[in-house]
Order: structure tokens, then sequence, then C-alpha cells
């Protein structure tokens, strides 16, 4: 599904250079729900904007469902985003002026799908995601865990083959939280949804199936979650 290959990405500062990734290989399987996770400025989020195009890698490659995506242009890029991947921030990224509905049916909408068709689809998502009562109420008259909800539905509208999270739960109260993290947990075993996440709470990891840790922009360890326990 995803084959990162000595990935590392280097921002430079006028005369500083400062490494966020200094080599970084792995693997993702189809249908696997995988945390990213390690200390501030381990290069977590770098990572995963390298793996979902958000970013450009300064060397290494990418290959996803067998495309190497490392050699698209930045139109090709967007249209593989478009096609291929969803995408949920911890700021919602959602569009205040538009209802529920047109939030979930944009990625929908920019396929190039009919509108019937893709507030069809979005109406269809918002109630997987439990809010199907809420399809014309506008942003603001949601609560934290019901916009990030919608942006779960918007990353799921275009059946993505990966949805990325990066700390979908940071602006998020505990039990908020678990409701996103068990949406994350049901879709990704009722529909075989390949999920890869970004987390910094310890308690997150009992939701994820393999864990990718990072430190000063390197693989620290892996850890894989066998029989109900953990190991490296």
């Amino acid at each position: 599904m995803i084959e990162a290959r000595n990935l590392s990405k280097i921002y430079r500062m006028g005369s500083v250079e400062v490494a966020a990734l200094r080599g970084i290989s792995l693997t993702i399987d189809a249908g696997e729900f995988v945390g990213i996770m390690g200390p501030s400025g381990s290069g977590k989020s770098t990572l995963l904007h390298q793996l979902g195009l958000l970013d450009t890698p300064t060397s290494g490659s990418i290959i996803i469902s067998g495309t190497d995506v490392s050699g698209l242009d930045d139109e090709e890029r967007t249209l593989f985003r478009l096609m291929h991947l969803g995408y949920v921030f911890q700021d919602y990224a959602l569009v205040t002026d538009l209802d529920v509905v047109e939030n979930v049916a944009i990625p929908a909408i920019a396929q190039g799908r009919s509108f019937g068709e893709s507030y069809a689809a979005a109406r269809d998502v918002l109630e997987r995601v439990g809010l199907g009562r809420r399809h014309h109420h506008l942003v603001g008259e949601l609560s934290g865990g019901e916009q990030q909800r919608v942006s779960i539905a918007r990353a799921l509208v275009n059946t993505p083959s990966i949805v990325f999270a990066d700390e979908p739960c940071a602006n998020l109260d505990t039990e908020n939280s678990r409701i996103v993290l068990d949406l994350f947990r049901k879709i990704n075993r009722d529909l075989g949804q390949t999920v890869v996440m970004v987390s910094h709470e310890p308690w997150h990891m009992d939701y994820f199936d393999r864990i990718v840790f990072l430190k000063d922009g390197l693989l620290d360890v892996e850890r894989i979650r066998e029989a109900g326990r953990w190991i490296s």
C-alpha cells in the first residue's frame, strides 16, 4: 500500500539547515491502522505530510498502491490526492459559510461528480459517522467533536485508499477524543480502511494495530499489537 524508502526532509532557513527527517524507510499495508508517535519535534507530522503528498521530500521515494508518486509533478500530485487519499486535520479545516452536507461534498464535486451524486454520497457518509440529523447545520452550530466527525466524513466521501489524520484529537476533550478514535477504529474494521494517524497521547495506543515511533527525525522503534500486547 505505502512503501517509503530512505525519506529525508531538510528545511533551509537562511544559511541554517534543519533535518526534520533523516532517512526513514517503512511499509504500511492495506487495512492497517498505524499510529505515528514520538516526542515533540521528532518529525511525526513531517513524515505524515510526505506520505500524504502534502509536502515533497528532499530525497527518497514513496510508492503508493504501486505508483511511484515521487516523480509526479504538482498537477499530478494534486489529482492523485483527490482520487486516492483523504485527510483529517486537528483544526477541522471546514468552510464556515457552508452547511455540513456542502462541506462533505466538496471533494466529490472536485472529482467532477454531479452535485446530486456528490450530495447523495455526502449524506450517506454522514449517516456512517452518526451525523445524519445534522445535514443542514452550519459549522458554528456544531460541537468540536461533531466538527471533527464532519471532517472525517469529508475524508471518506471519495472512498480513499488511505486516510491520513494529523493529531485529530488535539483540540478535543477526552470524551470527544474517544468518540473520534472509536469512529476511526470502526471504519478501519468495518470498511477495511487504511488509516495513518499522528498522535502524542499514550492512551491512543489502544486503538492502533502498529505504532511507528520517531526520535530526532529517525525511526526509533516499531511495535506491533499481537494477542493483546505490544511486541517491538
